[in-house]
């Protein structure tokens, strides 16, 4: 089995950021990328924040985390992130061309031996790796929204994905304090597919007006035992990012996926969720949120 010491993350958002804080945690030398200073600041931030929430709690010794934030490393470029990694993991947005892009510039500065990642929670690893001349060293490794909390990992092999490769990540992720799922590529995966339909059909439900958005989480939460309703979930996602998906598995998997209307039309508004501060719901700097139509 590849023996991975050190990790890369390239992309310093939400999702990248939990990732380097779960590697960091889990005894990795990390290195955390983005072209944004103020993305690498806002990152080390949240990161240290987190640990020392977690601390706190009593949920991690304080020990621990100061280890992992003194695992940590910053850089400005790809090439100063990846030249040195054992495993790089790719958290850019959810977008091909981007990743076919990222995918494209690691193959050539990583070192030969290197497993390049990507963290696409639908998108073919296949093709992305297609366009490497290391497809057997490239896998999917799709973490869960918050990073630091969520529990599963969805490992995804691709066609050409070999043996020694899939067990280096499973390793990697079993030391993050992950539950890892394997999975066969296919759109979607497990989670990504039936999220997008259950949060599909909320939104037909919501444009039919059959009940208000508060109602059909509440729903779900108490009748179905979801952690979160599929409005509160798509907000913290965003509601972008679910329309690539959407759009994606339309294309893949036929009509069943075809978007909602009205989630078009909210993101064509800029209700993005979350980190716009508006989405299914309104969102200001109080705990508290309101359903706006």
């Amino acid at each position: 089995m590849a023996e991975v010491g050190t990790i890369a993350v390239i992309g310093a958002g939400i999702m990248g950021r939990g990732i380097a804080h779960a590697a960091a945690l889990g005894g990795y030398r990390t290195i955390l990328e983005d072209i944004l200073p103020a993305s690498l600041r806002k990152a080390e931030n949240e990161i240290r924040a987190n640990l020392g929430k977690a601390v706190e709690l009593g949920k991690v010794r304080k020990e621990e985390a100061d280890a992992a934030i003194a695992r940590i490393e910053y850089a400005g470029t790809v090439e100063e992130a990846a030249r040195a990694a054992d495993l790089v993991i790719e958290a850019v947005p959810e977008e091909m061309e981007s990743k076919i892009e990222i995918f494209t510039l690691l193959d050539k500065v990583c070192r030969p031996g290197t497993i390049i990642a990507s963290n696409t929670s639908s998108l073919s690893i296949t093709e992305i790796a297609s366009v490497t001349y290391r497809a057997s060293k490239c896998l999917g490794m799709h973490f869960f929204n918050p990073v630091h909390k969520m529990k599963l990992l969805e490992i995804v092999r691709a066609l050409e994905t070999d043996s020694e490769t899939l067990a280096a990540a499973v390793e990697v992720g079993r030391r993050m304090g992950k539950e890892v799922v394997v999975v066969k590529e296919s759109p979607g995966f497990i989670t990504s597919r039936i999220n997008a339909m259950i949060g599909n059909e909320a939104f037909y439900m919501l444009q039919e007006g059959i009940a208000s958005a508060a109602d059909i989480d509440k729903a779900l939460k108490l009748g179905l035992n979801h952690p979160m309703g599929p409005f509160e979930l798509v907000d913290m996602v965003g509601l972008d990012t679910r329309l690539h998906i959407l759009e994606y598995l339309h294309k893949s998997l036929g009509e069943k996926f075809r978007p909602c209307p009205l989630l078009v039309q909210y993101v064509k508004a800029g209700r993005l969720g979350r980190k716009s501060g508006k989405g299914v719901y309104e969102y200001s700097e109080q705990p508290a949120s309101k359903a706006i139509s």
